[in-house]
């Protein structure tokens, strides 16, 4: 993908919802507004992660890695003690459980508002469709095959 046509992806995101998931399992759904532009340094530390990806170690341009929400509510899993407590008060309700059995447990959230998500965390970036948007994508999607 050149330059342009990542701009124009890009700029076909702004105002959608986005759900990213990081490396610590926490996970943002908020509404994508831009990115934020961070400048390579010449010479980068092999003990650094951030810069693992990148074919060239010695570019010094500016790419964008962060992204920017709005309005933004962070999900957290359930610590595993949580989960620990719902099977054992699940095990209390039956003799015996398989392991087919599943434990539903909630996620925690809170609203965090606009917030930055720093790429070199993000793991999967997904963007959020109404039943319209995929109904209207498909129909396309049709047209033009």
């Amino acid at each position: 993908m050149n330059n342009t046509e990542a701009v124009q992806f890009l700029d076909s995101l702004l105002g959608r919802t986005l759900r990213i998931h990081t490396t610590d399992t926490r996970m943002f759904v908020g509404t994508f507004k831009c990115t934020d532009t961070v400048r390579i340094p010449f010479l980068v530390p092999r003990h650094d992660r951030f810069y693992d990806g990148l074919a060239d170690p010695f570019l010094r341009e500016l790419q964008d890695r962060n992204i920017i929400l709005a309005g933004t509510c962070e999900y957290r899993f359930p610590p595993p003690s949580t989960i620990q407590a719902a099977a054992d008060a699940s095990s209390k309700d039956k003799t015996q459980i398989t392991k087919a059995d599943t434990i539903k447990v909630d996620m925690t959230s809170r609203l965090i508002g606009l917030v930055v998500v720093p790429g070199r965390y993000i793991t999967r970036i997904e963007v959020e469709e109404s039943p319209e948007e995929v109904r209207l994508r498909e129909q396309r999607r049709g047209i033009a095959t």
